[in-house]
C-alpha cells in the first residue's frame, strides 16, 4: 500500500495502554493527515511503500505535546512579574494597560513559535483578542483549541483595591461573549479540523450568575467545552464569599457547572473536599505547576485530584508569570513539586507526567479520539526527538530503560528536531517551515518596545521591581 511518509528504525512511544507503549524498533506510516499504521519497522516496510522514508535510527518518535492552558498573547510582556507578591497588580498591570490587540497578536505568534520549537503541537489558547490571534495558528500550522476570555469587569480592573468587589458591566460581558460566539462561528472546525473552539468564562468571580448560565447553555448548543479558571487564588474566593456567601466550587456545583464539559484550571485554593467534588462530577483539572509555583508559591492538588479519579492535564499558563512555555519544563515541575509536597520520591513517576501532556491531556480537553497517542486512524501529530543529544544520552534499554525518565527530568525541548501536525512537518532540522521566525520575533520585539516606553509613566515609584532595578538586581 502506498503512503506519504514512513518513519522507521525508531524508538516509538505510542502512549497506548496504561503505560507509554514503548517499541524499540518501531515505525510509523502516515497517509494524508492520518497515521496509517504503527508497528515493527520490518513489518511496516514490508506492508507499505512511501514517497519519503525517514531513517530515525537513534531517535524517538512520540505524540506531539499538548499545552492544555496557555495565554499566548501575554507573552509580549514576558518576565515583568517575577519574585514579588501581587504579581498581577504590581508587576503585570502597569504593562498590560498599554497592550493593544496588535501587540497581543504579535506576542502570541512569538509564543506559538516558542511552543512549537519545544514540541507543543496542540495549544489550548485562552485569551483576549482571540479572533486576532487565531490566524497565527492557521499560518504556522499548529493545532489549536481556543477560547475568548469572557468577563464583565472593566479594563482598569488592576486599579481596583484588593478587597473591593469587582463592578460588573453587562455590556462588557455581552461584547466579549459575542466575540467568543464569532470565534465559534468562524473557526470551529477550520483548517481541516485543526482549529476547534471552546467557551472561555474568565472565572466565577468575574461575571454574573446570569452570564455564567448563558455560557453554559452555549456550550451545550455548540457541543463544546468550557475553559475556566476555578479557585485560582484567594482574591477569587474572597470575591465569591462576599457576593454569594459561597466559595467558588460549591457555587459552581449549585449552578450545575461541574460536569464533563468543564476544564477547571488551577484549583490552587481548592480544599481536599472541593478537589474531590470536581473530580467526582467529571470535570477535568488543568494544572500549571510552573506558573502557580512562581507567582503563588503553591503546589495545586493535582495528585489528590488524580487519586480521586479525575481526568487531568498540564498547561504552561502565561509568560509574564511563568516565563517559560515549555511542556518538558511542566512535566518536570509537576513531578518534582508533587514529590516534595508529599515527601515521597516514588510519587508522581515520569510516565504519569508524560501522559498528562499526551494521551491523558487529549482526553481531558476533548481531543482524545484525534490526538495524544500514535495509533492508526488518529491525526498525524508527532515529534522526532534526537536521543543523541547530551541531555538524553546515554540511551539504556536493558535491564532498565531510561528514555522516559530522561524525557521528563532531563530534556529541555531543544532535543526536538522535527514537529509534524496534521501530517505536515511544520519544523524540520530545528527550522520552522511555515513562518519566518526572525521576522516574527523582530515584530514582537518592536511591539514590546512600544509597550515598555508607555509603561514608564505607569510604574509606581515605590514598585519593588523598580527598586531592584535601581539596586542593580535586575
Amino acid at each position: 500500500m502506498n503512503v506519504d511518509i514512513i518513519i522507521t528504525n525508531a524508538f516509538v512511544l505510542t502512549m497506548e495502554g496504561k503505560g507509554v507503549g514503548m517499541m524499540e524498533d518501531g515505525a510509523v506510516a502516515i497517509k494524508d493527515n492520518l497515521i496509517e499504521a504503527v508497528g515493527r519497522s520490518e513489518d511496516i516496510k514490508q506492508s507499505y511503500s512511501a514517497a519519503e522514508e525517514i531513517d530515525a535510527t537513534g531517535k524517538l518518535v512520540m505524540p506531539g505535546l499538548i499545552d492544555a492552558h496557555i495565554h499566548t498573547g501575554l507573552a509580549i510582556v514576558r518576565g515583568v512579574s517575577q519574585d514579588i507578591n501581587n504579581w498581577m497588580q504590581e508587576g503585570n498591570w502597569p504593562f498590560m494597560k498599554h497592550v493593544s490587540a496588535d501587540h497581543h497578536q504579535k506576542g502570541s505568534m512569538m509564543n506559538i513559535i516558542e511552543g512549537v520549537k519545544v514540541g507543543t503541537t496542540t495549544f489550548c489558547d485562552y485569551d483576549s483578542h482571540m479572533n486576532d490571534i487565531v490566524p497565527n495558528y492557521a499560518k504556522i500550522g499548529a493545532r489549536a483549541r481556543v477560547a475568548e476570555l469572557i468577563n464583565e469587569i472593566p479594563a482598569d480592573i488592576g486599579d481596583i483595591p484588593v478587597g473591593e468587589l469587582y463592578p460588573f458591566h453587562a455590556e462588557i460581558g455581552d461584547r466579549k461573549l459575542q466575540n467568543n460566539i464569532r470565534l465559534l462561528e468562524q473557526w470551529h472546525g477550520a483548517e481541516n479540523g485543526r482549529i476547534t473552539c471552546m467557551l472561555g468564562p474568565h472565572g466565577p468571580d468575574m461575571m454574573s450568575r446570569e452570564l455564567l448560565k448563558e455560557v453554559q447553555a452555549l456550550a451545550e448548543k455548540y457541543d463544546t467545552n468550557v475553559h475556566m479558571h476555578v479557585a485560582q487564588g484567594d482574591r477569587e474566593i474572597e470575591q465569591m464569599v462576599k457576593r454569594y456567601g459561597k466559595r467558588s466550587i460549591p457555587f459552581l456545583d449549585e449552578i450545575g457547572y461541574l460536569n464533563e464539559r468543564l476544564l477547571a484550571v488551577h484549583l490552587t485554593e481548592a480544599t481536599k473536599e472541593e478537589t474531590e467534588l470536581v473530580a467526582k462530577r467529571g470535570a477535568a483539572m488543568i494544572n500549571c505547576s510552573g506558573s502557580i509555583g512562581i507567582i503563588d508559591g503553591i503546589v495545586p492538588p493535582l495528585h489528590e485530584f488524580i487519586e480521586a479519579g479525575g481526568s487531568a492535564a498540564l498547561g504552561s499558563d502565561q509568560a509574564p508569570g511563568n516565563n517559560c512555555n515549555n511542556m518538558f519544563n511542566e512535566m518536570k515541575f509537576a513531578a518534582i513539586l508533587n514529590k516534595v509536597k508529599h515527601t515521597d520520591p516514588a510519587m508522581f513517576p515520569a510516565h504519569l507526567a508524560l501522559r498528562l501532556v499526551t494521551i491523558d491531556a487529549a482526553e481531558a480537553v476533548g481531543l482524545g479520539e484525534e490526538v495524544g497517542s500514535l495509533k492508526a486512524g488518529k491525526k498525524a501529530d508527532l515529534l522526532i526527538v534526537d536521543l543523541a543529544e547530551p541531555s538524553l544520552s546515554p540511551v539504556i534499554t536493558s535491564p532498565i530503560r531510561n528514555i522516559v525518565p530522561n524525557l521528563v527530568y532531563s530534556a529541555k525541548g531543544s532535543e526536538v528536531e522535527a514537529v509534524m501536525v496534521d501530517g505536515q512537518f511544520i519544523m524540520r532540522e530545528r527550522r520552522l517551515q511555515t513562518v519566518d521566525e526572525t521576522n516574527e520575533l523582530q515584530a514582537a520585539q518592536a511591539a514590546a518596545r512600544e509597550i515598555s516606553q508607555s509603561a514608564e509613566c505607569t510604574i509606581h515609584p515605590e514598585s519593588v521591581l523598580l527598586k531592584r532595578m535601581e539596586a542593580g538586581e535586575l
